[in-house]
């Protein structure tokens, strides 16, 4: 995919954690930075393209969309195809977003979705980045706006490809021969993965001597670990496919709102 600029960046603070903020790039986190550490990987230190660095929002959809084609209340639609021949994370993650507050410790960020072929339905979206001296919390939002409209969120951490991983889902969605996840669940396999599980409990990170504990009240978590750089570690609303596979509606006016939490330990 194309590379993408940070443009400005903001920060928040609080003590020994700084969290840089690239609202012009996809309102994503372009570092998180802890004691010196850097826990993301960073814009240009192996690909500047657009989907291959920071941390960003999956809006309004997470993951792919086969072949970019879903039917929703009875149409058919066909999305604008971003890789391969498919479209994936939504439009969020290269969209500038518009800071709407911003404290030393926290932001808020927001964005209008198009109503064109990339996207047909329009609504909004936001975000909430917060910190503590050993915490950063995200609030992600979705509202619908006049029309009503299928929608599933999400973020996409690339963290530097940690020292230890404690991860133990509950089932996984088995992918088929265009990669795309399916159903039935089944028993989760043996990694590397790239693939959406569902998960209950917290992942745990060790980075150059820090530990990390990730949770949300998303219960599918995408992981991809399959090369050696980095390792994305993604809670999404619902599955990839999800438009296809178990479509969720929002109404208009009414919204879907996420958590995720990075702690410190």
């Amino acid at each position: 995919m194309a590379p993408l600029d940070t443009g400005p960046l903001i920060e928040i603070r609080r003590g020994s954690l700084v969290v840089a903020i690239a609202p012009q790039a996809g309102g994503r986190i372009a570092q998180i930075r802890r004691q010196g550490v850097d826990h993301l990987v960073g814009h240009g230190e192996s690909t500047a393209a657009v989907i291959a660095w920071g941390s960003f929002p999956m809006v309004p959809w997470a993951g792919r969309i086969r072949e970019g084609r879903f039917g929703f209340q009875g149409r058919s639609y066909q999305l604008l195809r971003n890789l391969g021949s498919h479209a994936i994370h939504g439009v969020g993650f290269a969209m500038p977003w518009s800071v709407t507050r911003q404290e030393a410790a926290f932001v808020e960020l927001a964005l209008s979705l198009p109503q064109d072929e990339s996207w047909p339905f329009g609504g909004s979206a936001q975000q909430r980045l917060a910190v503590t001296a050993d915490r950063l919390e995200m609030t992600l939002s979705v509202r619908a706006g006049r029309l009503p409209m299928p929608a599933v969120i999400g973020w996409h951490p690339w963290f530097r490809k940690p020292d230890r991983m404690s991860f133990s889902p509950a089932h996984m969605f088995p992918r088929d021969e265009q990669g795309i996840a399916t159903l039935p669940l089944q028993e989760p396999l043996p990694g590397p993965w790239d693939d959406c599980f569902i998960n209950h409990d917290p992942v745990l990170l060790e980075l150059s001597g820090q530990q990390l504990r990730l949770s949300s009240d998303c219960q599918h978590w995408v992981v991809y670990d399959a090369t050696a750089a980095a390792t994305c570690i993604e809670p999404q609303s619902g599955s990839p496919d999800a438009f296809n596979l178990a479509p969720a509606t929002l109404e208009p006016g009414t919204a879907i709102e996420r958590k995720f939490l990075i702690e410190w330990l």
